[in-house]
């Protein structure tokens, strides 16, 4: 190769050289010499750049020898015993392998417990402590297109499903289907379990027009939320109530239930919402026909920077209740006020007033029901909590109590 490179330059430089004479010059020929010597120090000078260079590698192995010596390495380390072919497929068959676990099959299981004690101002002291309520949940995602939640009540002795329900998300048009037996969404903390609520007990105007428990059913829910102006929920409810028999006549018959919410934030800090109920039920053997309205509205302070510190809600409800015999009835009303401060990040204090008519006579009960409550974990919460109650014109009644709430294993509340 470098022969012929020389051969080359110097072929190059002859003919390059202009042709003056036959017989060139001295000083043509120390030109040409010199043209020569820089050309065979590029010459030298390339040979050596190529010589540092390496080899051009060899062919790449087809994929398969590749994965054959690898697997042969494989088997000599571990001492031989099974073939190639039966290491690989054993290796395939744990790769792909579909099946689920212990933890994957079951559901998230959380209890709450529930005890209160109660001492009144006056008459015979008995049944001072209460194990109020004990409640098992079960909550679980049964595929990725439906859920399902399952609340266990064990209360006075009894066992019974307070909730059971499964629900779906993402259908047509964003809307939420729920299936089974549910809190309906009546106002504001008809929904919300016992041991949730801001006091110890369910309101005045809730327990005394929609049922000691508040108002549940068994049926199907419809849910739709959207946007425009603030944000809307719509919530349409056809169940057979489970509540207290009175309210329908214990007819076992549908009964119909719209609710729409409206929601503004109106600073970053300050929260606004406001709703709407009807519910309609009928029982055709005693000519009954039972409306209940409810106005709701909430407003909530809770600055981003302080949340956990500081938070005010005031929140209140006005019910409307008509049951009519045979086209006639009275309209009886109802409702609450209460307001919660957090004081800091522990202390939480609260207060609420009631008024509510009776529905068959009309007799009026007021109360007033401030607490103090502490909130020592997500898991444990302990209240303190002062009761004045007076009906009509009597003697107003006074009342202490105590409550302590605590819960094991995950508790997901629903979003209210």
């Amino acid at each position: 190769m470098r022969r012929t490179l020389c051969a080359l330059l110097l072929a190059v430089a002859f003919f390059a050289a202009p042709a003056v004479s036959q017989q060139p010059t001295q000083r043509q020929v120390d030109s040409l010499a010199a043209q020569v010597r820089q050309l065979r120090a590029r010459l030298d000078s390339l040979l050596r750049v190529l010589g540092r260079q390496p080899a051009a590698p060899a062919a790449a192995a087809p994929v398969g020898d590749e994965l054959a010596a690898l697997r042969a390495a494989a088997s000599q380390a571990a001492g031989g015993g099974l073939s190639d072919t039966t290491r690989a497929a054993d290796t395939l068959t744990q790769a792909v392998g579909r099946e689920r676990n212990q933890a994957q099959l079951n559901p998230e299981i959380g209890v709450t417990g529930d005890i209160r004690g109660y001492a009144t101002g006056r008459g015979v002291q008995r049944d001072n402590f209460d194990p109020r309520e004990f409640e098992v949940g079960f909550q679980s995602a049964l595929d990725p297109y439906s859920h399902t939640k399952i609340f266990i009540s064990l209360e006075g002795g009894h066992i019974s499903v307070e909730e059971g329900y499964a629900y779906w998300t993402g259908l047509p048009g964003h809307t939420r289907l729920d299936v089974g037996k549910y809190r309906q969404q009546f106002g504001e903390l008809n929904r919300w379990h016992l041991h949730a609520v801001p006091e110890t007990e369910y309101p005045l105007a809730i327990t005394t027009f929609l049922g000691e428990d508040g108002l549940s059913g068994t049926g199907l829910s419809l849910y739709r939320a959207f946007g425009g102006l603030g944000t809307h929920e719509l919530t349409a409810q056809v169940t057979r109530s489970a509540s207290d028999s009175e309210l329908f006549g214990n007819s076992g018959r549908p009964t119909y239930l719209l609710h729409l919410l409206n929601f503004w934030q109106l600073n970053h800090s300050t929260y606004m919402q406001i709703g709407g109920t009807a519910l309609y039920g009928t029982d055709p053997d005693s000519a009954l026909r039972t409306k209940v309205g409810g106005l709701e509205f909430r407003l909530t302070w809770r600055p981003p920077l302080r949340a956990m510190y500081h938070e005010w809600t005031l929140r209140g409800e006005l019910l409307a209740l008509q049951k009519q015999v045979a086209g006639t009835g009275p309209t009886r009303l109802g409702g609450y006020v209460s307001s919660t401060y957090k004081l800091n990040q522990r202390f939480i204090l609260g207060a609420r007033y009631d008024y509510v008519e009776s529905p068959d006579f009309g007799v009026i009960t007021r109360q007033f029901v401030p607490s103090l409550t502490l909130w020592q974990s997500e898991w444990v919460f302990l209240r303190a909590q002062y009761q004045w109650q007076r009906v009509a014109n009597a003697t107003a009644n006074h009342q202490i109590a105590l409550q302590a709430v605590w819960a094991i294993g995950p508790h997901k509340h629903e979003t209210y």
